[in-house]
């Protein structure tokens, strides 16, 4: 196996197992970390199809808690704003989509961290703008999970309220972007890597789930992602 699969599979496995902790945040993760091993527009349509992939999967496991009042705007809002993100991938040069990448993803984790609360960000109108946001963000840079993070911290959900409704979300933006940006150009060993990776996360998330408070897992994310997301930003203003 090629250094570049050991890392494919590790990175995988890292954000697998992060979004089966606490019901978000493979891309967060594994995102900047990807676009750095495959490129931008390769390291998004593969956290797409991962995301999307893991997000099915949880959700057949909790469809019955999701607050549909509030996740079909959402999810409708995203399908609009996708294509424009698609776009953006495609034509902006690769310094700048990195720049814009990494700022993405470190502006998202300052906001979560900060707890942003805002009356725009509560209600019909919130969700309708959180998931239009979303949408962008998911299908330019992978990650679209923050502004729905956002939305349901105004709304006042628990944890265990948000994760379903999260992954309806992740599953349908998701779909959404892969329809738009299409799937990853892997070869066979790559995506056995994939495959292994995910089913390994999924495993070892599921066993630490219980163990782990939700204050630490949601910490690890963001400091992962945060990391991640300055490298990537780096990167861009240096190839500039």
């Amino acid at each position: 196996m090629t250094t570049g699969a050991l890392w494919l599979t590790a990175i995988v496995l890292l954000g697998s197992c992060v979004q089966w902790l606490t019901g978000m945040g493979f891309a967060l993760v594994a995102v900047p970390a990807l676009i750095l091993l495959l490129g931008p527009t390769q390291g998004v349509v593969l956290a797409n199809c991962a995301s999307g992939v893991i997000c099915a999967i949880g959700l057949a496991h909790g469809w019955r808690e999701v607050r549909w009042a509030a996740m079909v705007p959402l999810a409708v809002a995203s399908a609009c704003t996708v294509p424009l993100g698609a776009w953006t991938t495609r034509h902006l040069p690769e310094p700048v989509l990195l720049l814009v990448m990494g700022s993405l993803v470190t502006v998202a984790v300052l906001l979560i961290v900060r707890g942003l609360r805002a009356p725009a960000l509560r209600g019909r109108a919130g969700a309708v703008g959180t998931g239009a946001v979303g949408g962008f963000m998911n299908a330019a840079a992978g990650v679209g999970g923050p502004p729905v993070s956002l939305y349901a911290l105004n709304a006042g959900w628990t944890v265990r309220e948000f994760v379903p409704n999260a992954q309806f979300y992740g599953f349908f933006v998701n779909v959404f972007s892969v329809a738009a940006n299409g799937v990853p150009r892997l070869g066979g060993v790559q995506w056995v890597c994939v495959g292994v990776a995910m089913t390994a996360g999924m495993l070892i998330g599921r066993a630490l789930a219980d163990r782990t408070p939700d204050r630490r897992a949601r910490a690890l994310v963001l400091v992962l992602a945060l990391g991640g997301g300055v490298t990537t930003l780096l990167k861009g203003a240096l190839e500039l």
